[in-house]
């Protein structure tokens, strides 16, 4: 029972470690503007521009996107002092704004206890995270981080701003690392980073990559994998794949195109 314990205790660990890439609860949302602004496209702009139309923007799509459905994939794969683990847990997922996540499990496969006590602590951990405080507190805005530009990657097509982001508060809820913003849309479209601070003990690196896809005019959570370095020995890889989203209401277009002159939204959470 102890060694039991023990390996909940891990398992759990992995969970809080990808608290980040669920931040973005339902979404890191962005709506693609009708007519982007000539700056955008051709000039690069100030990184406090950039933040600027990055949060506006951000919190004007996520008031068009009103609900949506979609699947999830839920794998936990564990190797080292413990042995070899493994669960896999398939989701629907039912989303009505501003907060309400309804989740129905279709199936589940692997080891029951990790199915029960992380894989479901995920679910409850991202209701949680939908709390109007939790995600004030974890924002991806001035009030909570410090941005520095890092960068432009063109290898998408659109630039990305490269931003290096560093919370003004440890948290196992919020994290340090780099965001790709899209310098059309203003939107998150990768994240890669790490807790700022250590989840648990037993937790001694994490890694989360966090990616976005743009399903209609809304970029969505597209895939995540978060790996642990345990600290007794081991390697735990928590990975979710986003699949079938439907947009099945939304606000006009007319509602995100208006902040094309101004500064712009985003509400990622890591995800």
């Amino acid at each position: 029972m102890r060694v039991r314990a023990i390996l909940f205790s891990l398992f759990l660990s992995t969970f809080f470690c990808a608290g980040p890439a669920l931040l973005d609860s339902p979404i890191a949302m962005a709506q693609q503007a009708n007519s982007p602004t000539a700056d955008a496209r051709n000039a690069q702009l100030p990184i406090d521009e950039v933040v600027s139309r990055l949060v506006q923007r951000n919190r004007e799509r996520e008031e068009a996107l009103r609900k949506f459905q979609g699947t999830r994939v839920y794998s936990i794969k564990y190797t080292g002092f413990f042995g070899a683990h493994s669960a896999e847990m398939t989701v629907n997922v039912s989303y009505v704004s501003p907060d309400n996540k309804q989740f129905t499990i279709v199936s589940e496969s692997g080891s029951k206890f990790i199915v029960d006590h992380v894989l479901k602590g995920l679910l409850d951990g991202e209701k949680e995270s939908a709390n109007p405080d939790n995600k004030q507190r974890t924002a991806l805005n001035g009030d909570n981080y410090d941005f520095t530009l890092a960068g432009m990657d063109s290898s998408q097509g659109t630039p990305q701003y490269i931003l290096e982001v560093k919370p003004k508060k440890d948290s196992k809820f919020v994290y340090r690392g780099k965001i790709w913003v899209d310098g059309k849309d203003f939107a998150v479209t990768r994240i890669q980073a790490e807790p700022a601070k250590s989840p648990s003990f037993w937790v001694k690196k994490s890694e989360v990559n966090h990616r976005y896809e743009k399903v209609d005019d809304f970029w969505l959570p597209a895939e995540n994998k978060t790996d642990s370095w345990i600290r007794m020995g081991g390697h735990a890889v928590l990975s979710i794949e986003y699949q079938d989203y439907k947009i099945t209401e939304a606000g006009p277009a007319t509602a995100a195109g208006s902040a094309a002159n101004g500064p712009a939204v985003a509400k990622t959470a890591l995800p």
